[in-house]
């Protein structure tokens, strides 16, 4: 699976763009602001129906039009595919190969993409919210069937909700909160299952890639820290329901899910240095990809957003050497990296092209 063309209109700073891509690695270089970073958003935006950033569909659009477009054309094992995206102020509409689809879940596979970007680097020592969402959306591009349970339990969850802010204004509606309760265990147990089984593949994965890139000085285990065991879900949300109540919130879910990381048997976010962290979260991403091709049977399109800046040398080097014949759009700033020390003499770069990004146009140039 690889990217062969993406082409845009009014996407943020990005008025009109027809972009061919090579199978190998594409780098758009430039400064900041130009729309580097944009670009790679639409492809991502193209995968998953949703922004790597934080924030809302209607700034997608570029300021003073009304709509913005994006499209991806795929080569899936020899078959052409096309995902298309419109975004408007309160709507957006995707098409695959023509067809609207109704339901974002049948979008998930169709592009699988994993993206690094430098806030997935605080991933061991950042909050929880952003764990689960790396969870979530490397999910929901596997597993169509994950993305509907997890769609059904938040839908529930906010039921659930309104429903423990009712209860204390009108006391007789807590004979319907059974209801619900079983409800969010339903789709909270599949989740559950799922969410476990890939962390512990992940694990295996990622503590390979932090051995190889520490020289075997340091191991890596992911710990899969749910908030309720499957069996106990029902049993804890009836416990804590005084408490819900009185919160007019639900206190029980896998809305409260973590992870942890151990490096060298030890907490990663209290005991791991800086640089440990970093080359954690670096295992992390690239155990992804493997996961995804045991998983799919094809490699991802790799998303590297001004990542390289970040990583010292042994770290790069170990990123490049995993990235050989993997579609990859990376970004990045200095043009004197791109063509000097970003590939070593011997070698190819028959399989590469360049882009210098300037106030949202792109310009193709020879290394």
């Amino acid at each position: 699976m690889h990217i062969q063309r993406v082409v845009l209109n009014n996407f943020r700073n990005i008025t009109d763009a027809k972009i061919e891509l090579v199978g190998g690695i594409n780098v758009f270089y430039g400064n900041n602001a130009q729309g580097k970073t944009n670009f790679l958003e639409s492809v991502y935006f193209c995968a998953t129906g949703r922004s790597h950033r934080f924030g809302r569909d209607k700034e997608l659009i570029k300021i003073g039009e009304k709509m913005a477009f994006a499209s991806v054309f795929i080569n899936n094992n020899g078959l052409d595919d096309k995902i298309a995206v419109q975004v408007e102020k309160d709507s957006k509409k995707i098409a695959v190969n023509g067809t609207v689809i109704k339901r974002l879940g049948e979008l998930f596979g169709n592009l699988v993409c994993v993206i690094f970007s430098p806030e997935d680097l605080s991933l061991v020592k950042a909050g929880p919210g952003l764990r689960r969402r790396f969870l979530d959306m490397e999910l929901c591009q596997l597993y169509p069937a994950y993305y509907f349970n997890l769609r059904m339990y938040y839908k529930v969850l906010k039921q659930r909700n309104n429903l423990l802010r009712e209860i204390s204004a009108n006391p007789k509606l807590l004979d319907t909160l059974e209801i619900w309760d079983e409800q969010l265990v339903k789709f909270g147990k599949d989740i559950i299952t799922t969410r476990e089984t890939f962390v512990a593949q992940l694990s295996i994965l990622a503590d390979a890639n932090q051995k190889i890139i520490t020289d075997n000085r340091e191991s890596l285990e992911i710990i899969y820290k749910s908030n309720v065991d499957s069996d106990g879900f029902l049993e804890k949300l009836t416990k804590n329901r005084d408490f819900d109540i009185a919160r007019k919130s639900t206190s029980v879910g896998i809305h409260k899910d973590d992870l942890e990381f151990k490096i060298n048997g030890r907490d990663g976010r209290v005991f791991a240095s800086q640089g440990q962290q970093r080359t954690a979260a670096l295992s992390i991403k690239l155990a992804e990809i493997d996961l995804i091709f045991r998983e799919k049977g094809h490699m991802p399109v790799l998303l590297l957003d001004d990542i390289l800046s970040e990583l010292d040398n042994k770290r790069q080097s170990f990123l490049m050497s995993k990235i050989e014949g993997l579609q990859t759009i990376i970004t990045m700033t200095g043009a004197e990296s791109v063509f000097g020390s970003f590939f070593s003499n011997d070698k190819k770069v028959e399989n590469a092209r360049f882009f210098k990004v300037e106030n949202g146009e792109f310009f193709a140039e020879n290394p």
